[in-house]
């Protein structure tokens, strides 16, 4: 079975926009995905990135028109102006690696976790909303967010990182398959094109 490694980071505008057709190409295609939230301050110290708000106001202005066609491309509500954004979403997207650790699925949660921020107002750095969705997504939360504050999780939060780096993900979500990257939801056509063909992996 073919392996996505997704990388993303929980307060991403376009993770949200590419969380639901990544699933499904995955699902058409057979495919498992492998979720690894990361720092994303890290890859762009790489990429040469850097937040929105330091960018030049022409490309501040394009992202917000972006953001709002992809969402009606793919069906999906929007707020580009959230009420609790910038947000750091660590806790809850180290939520994501408890969970997998446990051997749960952490697909909808995830769903949960980026509507809350990108259509819902909802405070995605607050322990108390992450509980709620934990609980909601049939999960024991309080477990689940002391198991997302330890150590090791931290360490694998940290080790996802220098990995999408090493793939050479400019940003976030990133999907890398047989060591290629695909970056930006954009990329999740090719993605599955790739998954149907079974083409060799291309490299730079």
């Amino acid at each position: 079975m073919a392996v996505i490694d997704y990388y993303f980071y929980g307060a991403s505008p376009f993770t949200y926009l590419g969380h639901e057709a990544l699933g499904e190409a995955a699902r058409r295609q057979g495919a498992q995905i492998a979720y690894k939230p990361v720092n994303l301050f890290a890859l762009w110290e790489v990429s040469g990135a850097v937040p929105p708000a330091k960018r030049p106001p022409v490309r501040q202005r394009y992202r917000l028109i972006e953001i709002q066609r992809v969402a009606d491309y793919r069906g999906l509500p929007v707020n580009t102006k959230p009420k609790f954004w910038p947000v750091d979403t660590t806790l809850a997207d180290q939520a994501v690696i408890a969970l997998t650790e446990a051997g749960k699925d952490p697909f909808d949660y995830m769903r949960k976790v980026l509507a809350g921020v990108w259509a819902e107002d909802r405070d995605l750095a607050d322990r108390g909303v992450i509980a709620g969705i934990l609980t909601d997504c049939g999960f024991d939360a309080e477990a689940i967010l002391e198991r997302a504050q330890s150590d090791d999780i931290a360490a694998i939060w940290a080790r996802n990182s220098e990995e999408a780096v090493a793939a050479d993900a400019v940003g976030v979500p990133a999907y890398v398959l047989n060591g290629e990257v695909f970056w930006g939801q954009d990329r999740i056509e090719l993605l599955e094109h790739a998954l149907q063909t079974g083409r060799a992996p291309y490299t730079p």
